[in-house]
């Protein structure tokens, strides 16, 4: 288990470990430890050896010694296995398949880039066909609350490897809502970017023109890193968008936000579940919601197309050779839905497609009188005999609210809603237009702090920096700043502001915009904080620093300032959560040949580890 005290694999919470003598040699030999077969049963189809975990991660401390810049420093991820990584075979859960890849799909490349640890390969429904999770040759992931349930799918063994702290995030794909459903059931959250965000050239396709890569992570702000590093177009993916290059991921959650509902509920006779949403309206109105009830046909029509549709036809297209040689190497309840593609004519794919054009339309007229839909992310959970019993039916229960996402291009994060009556997780889904990732993570993440609870399954509690209260405006007569270093409680200068009668108002972090560097020559030791990204491109290497805010007197803000000297200088720092102050900020110039510490997450962990 990882060194006391630092509990979970949270970004924010591994950063700190790091900052307090934590290394990812040290935390690879420590995951290999508490490693228990259990817990890893159906989840891996290939993990990586101790030996190979541990050159990854002494790769990973030689490439920051060396100066390189690695805003996921140290992170551990897994990544489904229809996804290649080079060196491994990719299998899509289906052996026979299975082909050794020559080089990385892109963003897995971009993530190992960015420092992030790459773990192994995770189970699926076999062609990512199927929110079920239990269809697969290499064993069924089972529910980390009760193993009696599914852990749904395709994207079963990333939910579950992220939910039992095996890593600090995983790829999964989404085409029909398999980056969503197994969040819910897992205690995760599941991000579906916009189409065309991340590259999907290295992904098995189940339905090409509809696939997304998708995140699954232990809190909202996570996935939003993990996505600002992953987005960027491809010219070589036909399926990618220009507008990739330098999208922003992060907003403000707007005050007074109006979401739509669906008025026609269904949860097919599942009352905890239908309690559990009834608590996720409470807690959307006590966050400040406007809520609308609408007519949900159009979604339910589109998400029909899906499987009843001429859209079946185009996941029988990229694997009809393989289907029709070897027909004996796929799963019976596979092997059926491929094979119905067979029967669309393109007469069918045009009606559709037309029908198709309609009901997006309906769609982005939602979107213009109100910034969310929010749906259950699925409206039950069923057993595994149960499935077993009923493997289509139940499958298509469980796309109620996710199966149409995809096809009217819109982007979704799915987020965890408490517990049930029965202990079961439960979740909802903030969903919006192309291009509406920032805004629904914005309010996922808000959403996901009013509920609190445990991250995932081993019971980790959210950082407290993220546990932090509502917090009223300044006083009048008070002037609201964030100091960064040497004048943070217990540091050399902090009495410069207690002296002058500041409040302490609370411990935050920036925005995801910023760099922090050790400044040379500095008595006492001090750091700068420089501004590298707007807020249109988060991609650009910022992460978030930690910094208390406090409340200063008006009166005391000349002749605290006055104290001051370049390269510092009084600047508006932009927080996570949004809210803009005035802080330090370090003049760029300055920074030349400066360490950069940003990895630490702080100047206190910075110091903590004896620099």
């Amino acid at each position: 288990m990882l060194p006391e005290p630092n509990h979970g694999l949270d970004f924010h919470t591994l950063r700190s470990a790091y900052g307090h003598g934590l290394t990812p040699t040290r935390l690879m030999a420590a995951l290999e430890e508490g490693r228990r077969p259990d817990d890893e049963r159906g989840i891996w189809i290939h993990r990586l050896p101790p030996d190979e975990l541990a050159r990854a991660a002494r790769r990973c401390e030689e490439r920051l010694a060396a100066g390189e810049r690695l805003p996921l420093y140290g992170i551990p991820f897994a990544v489904k296995d229809n996804i290649d990584t080079a060196g491994i075979v990719t299998t899509a859960a289906c052996p026979a398949f299975g082909e050794r890849a020559a080089t990385s799909a892109p963003v897995v490349d971009r993530l190992i880039g960015a420092g992030a640890i790459f773990m192994g390969k995770t189970n699926l429904d076999q062609f990512a066909t199927g929110l079920v999770g239990v269809r697969s040759p290499y064993g069924v992931p089972a529910n980390p609350f009760d193993p009696r349930y599914i852990t749904g799918g395709s994207s079963s063994g990333s939910a579950a490897a992220v939910s039992r702290g095996l890593c600090s995030f995983a790829l999964g794909t989404d085409t029909a809502g398999s980056g969503r459903v197994p969040a819910a059931f897992t205690n995760t959250v599941g991000l579906k970017p916009s189409g065309g965000l991340f590259s999907t050239r290295g992904v098995v396709p189940a339905c090409r023109s509809l696939d997304c890569v998708s995140v699954f992570s232990l809190t909202v702000e996570d996935a939003r890193e993990v996505a600002a590093v992953m987005a960027a177009h491809d010219p070589q993916d036909p399926f990618s968008r220009f507008e990739a290059d330098g999208f922003g991921f992060s907003a403000t959650a707007p005050h007074g936000f109006r979401c739509a509902i669906p008025a026609d509920l269904e949860f097919f006779s599942d009352e905890a579940a239908r309690a559990a949403f009834a608590s996720a309206l409470v807690r959307l109105r006590e966050l400040g919601a406007v809520i609308e009830e609408i007519d949900f046909a159009p979604f339910l029509e589109a998400a029909a197309l899906l499987y009843d549709g001429p859209w079946i036809a185009e996941r029988l297209a990229s694997l009809e050779s393989f289907v029709t040689r070897r027909p004996d190497a796929l799963l019976p309840v596979t092997l059926e839905i491929l094979r119905e593609g067979a029967g669309r004519s393109a007469l069918d794919a045009f009606r559709g497609q037309h029908r198709l054009a309609a009901l997006r339309k309906q769609a982005r007229a939602l979107f213009r009188r109100v910034d969310t839909l929010v749906v259950p992310t699925t409206a039950t959970i069923y057993r595994q005999d149960e499935v077993a019993a009923e493997p289509r039916v139940l499958n298509s229960r469980l796309g109620r609210y996710v199966n149409f996402v995809n096809l009217l291009e819109m982007a979704g994060v799915a987020v965890p809603n408490g517990f049930r009556s029965d202990g079961l997780p439960t979740g909802i889904t903030f969903l919006g237009p192309w291009g509406s990732d920032a805004k629904l993570l914005a309010l996922g993440a808000a959403y996901h702090r009013q509920v609190g609870g445990p991250l995932g399954a081993r019971g980790w509690t959210r950082a407290a920096l993220d546990q932090r209260p509502i917090v009223e405006a300044p006083a009048a007569d008070m002037v609201r700043l964030a100091v960064v270093g040497a004048h943070l409680s217990g540091q050399p200068l902090n009495g410069q502001l207690t002296d002058r009668g500041a409040r302490l108002v609370r411990t935050t972090r920036t925005a995801p915009l910023y760099r922090l560097y050790a400044l040379p020559g500095t008595t006492p030791p001090k750091p700068g904080l420089v501004r590298v990204a707007a807020d249109s491109a988060i991609d650009a290497g910022g992460v978030g620093i930690e910094v208390e805010v406090w409340d200063l007197p008006r009166s005391a803000l000349g002749a605290f300032w006055a104290g001051v000297v370049a390269p510092l200088g009084l600047g508006t720092l932009k927080l996570e959560d949004g809210e803009a102050v005035a802080g330090f900020l370090c003049e760029s110039y300055a920074v030349a040949g400066a360490s950069d510490i940003s990895h630490f997450g702080g100047w206190r962990a910075f110091r903590a580890a004896g620099a």
